[in-house]
């Protein structure tokens, strides 16, 4: 059963959730432009796998397709990326705000507890 994400950041994640497409994406990354041959090739998977993992980044908009007579070509899209940065950036600043406010609680509660010298 295929899960269907209906929220672009989801696909996102769930396409970054797995090893070999994060893999995909550096190899992407490295030479702008592959084949899907080229993409699929140094993993240790069937070509329908391969093509099952491009489809699934396609879907989250991570990689776009071109084709050339019968050859199809990959290329890497930031923009997903970009999303999923801001996310992670904002949920980043509260915890580290919420993590500090903790520590300074902690600290003068500690403080309190301890019997002057």
């Amino acid at each position: 059963m295929t899960i269907q994400y209906q929220e672009p950041l989801d696909r996102t994640f769930h396409a970054l959730g797995n090893p070999t497409r994060r893999a995909m994406l550096g190899l992407l990354a490295e030479r702008r432009e592959c084949s899907a041959g080229e993409l699929g090739a140094p993993f240790d998977v069937a070509q329908a796998t391969a093509s099952k993992h491009i489809q699934v980044l396609e879907a989250a908009g991570l990689v776009s397709r071109s084709v050339r007579g019968r050859e199809h070509f990959l290329r890497l899209e930031g923009g997903p990326l970009h999303q999923a940065e801001d996310w992670l950036s904002r949920h980043l600043r509260f915890w580290n705000g919420a993590l500090d406010e903790l520590g300074t609680f902690l600290q003068r509660r500690s403080e309190d507890k301890d019997p002057p010298s």
